[in-house]
C-alpha cells in the first residue's frame, strides 16, 4: 500500500517563490515613495505625480498581503510586520489624498510619520542580506547607498549643482564628519540629511564591522584549525591504546579458555 505523496516544503517550492515575489515587490513599492515624499515638497508644480506613486504603492502593497495570505502557515511574514504592513496601506492610501506637503505642515508632518515607517518596514525585509562574513555584500550596498544619497542631495540641494557635490554632501553626511562647505539649505534636503545619517551611518557601520569580522573569524579559524588538529592526534593515541587492551583481552582470554594437558605421572624412586 503507497502512502499519499504530500506537499513539498522545500524552500525551491512554489509558496517560496510567492515569498520572494511579495518580498521584492513590496520593496521596490516602498521605494517608489522615496520620490513621492520629496517631490511634494519641492514645489506646486511637481507633486502631480506623487500622489500616484503613493496610491500605487498602497495597491501594490494590499496586493502583497493578499499573495502573501496564500502561503503556508509558517512561511508567512510574522504578525508585527503584517500589522506595519496592514498601517502603510492605510497611511499610504491617506498620503495620497492629502494636500501638497509644501503648502501644508501637517500634511508634511504625516507624510513623513509614514517615511519613517517605511523605512521601517525597508529594514525589516532587507535584514536577511545582512549576514556574517558577508563583508563583499556590505560594501557593495553602502556604496550603493552613498551613490542614491548623493543623487538625492543634487536633485533636492540648490548648493550641489553637480552630482560630484552631491557625493561629497552624502558622504560626509553619512560619516557625520560636518566640514561646513556645503550643508543642507532647504526643508527637504535638511529631512532628507536625516535619512542619510540614519540609513547611511547604519549600513557604513555594518559594513565597518563586517570588515573586523573577517579579521577576527580568520584568527578564530586558525585557533580551531589547532584545537582540531590536538583533538584528532588524541583521539588517535586513544583508539591505539583501546585497540592494545582489546588485544591483551582477546590473548588473555584465549590462555584462559585453552585445554591443559595432563599432569605427568610420578615416577617412582630409584632403588639403590
Amino acid at each position: 500500500m503507497t502512502r499519499p505523496s504530500t506537499p513539498s516544503l522545500s524552500p525551491s517550492g512554489p509558496s517560496h517563490t510567492r515569498l520572494e515575489v511579495w518580498r521584492w515587490s513590496t520593496v521596490g513599492a516602498l521605494l517608489a515613495t522615496i520620490p513621492a515624499f520629496y517631490g511634494e515638497m519641492l514645489g506646486p508644480g511637481l507633486p502631480t505625480w506623487a500622489p500616484g506613486l503613493y496610491a500605487l504603492t498602497s495597491f501594490s502593497m494590499a496586493l502583497g498581503l493578499w499573495q502573501a495570505q496564500l502561503l503556508p502557515v509558517h512561511q508567512r511574514a510574522p504578525w508585527g510586520l503584517r500589522t506595519l504592513d496592514l498601517v502603510l496601506v492605510a497611511c499610504l492610501a491617506l498620503a495620497a489624498a492629502l494636500p501638497p506637503s509644501s503648502t501644508d505642515p501637517l500634511a508634511l508632518a504625516f507624510r513623513l510619520t509614514v517615511a519613517l515607517l517605511t523605512l521601517a518596514a525597508l529594514v525589516w525585509r532587507l535584514r536577511h542580506l545582512v549576514t556574517r562574513g558577508g563583508a563583499v555584500y556590505l560594501m557593495l550596498a553602502a556604496l550603493g547607498v552613498l551613490l542614491l544619497c548623493g543623487v538625492g542631495f543634487w536633485w533636492l540641494e540648490p548648493r550641489t549643482p553637480t552630482l560630484e557635490d552631491g557625493l561629497w554632501l552624502a558622504f560626509t553626511t553619512a560619516a557625520t564628519v560636518g566640514y561646513g562647505d556645503i550643508v543642507p539649505s532647504t526643508t527637504a534636503s535638511r529631512i532628507f540629511s536625516v535619512f542619510v545619517v540614519l540609513l547611511g551611518l547604519g549600513v557604513l557601520t555594518l559594513a565597518t564591522a563586517a570588515i573586523a569580522t573577517s579579521w577576527i573569524e580568520t584568527e578564530e579559524r586558525r585557533i580551531e584549525r589547532e584545537i582540531l588538529h590536538d583533538l584528532h592526534r588524541r583521539l588517535g593515541m586513544l583508539h591505539d591504546e583501546i585497540a592494545a587492551l582489546r588485544r591483551e583481552q582477546r590473548t588473555t582470554l584465549a590462555a584462559a579458555q585453552a585445554p591443559q594437558a595432563p599432569p605427568a605421572p610420578a615416577q617412582p624412586p630409584p632403588l639403590c
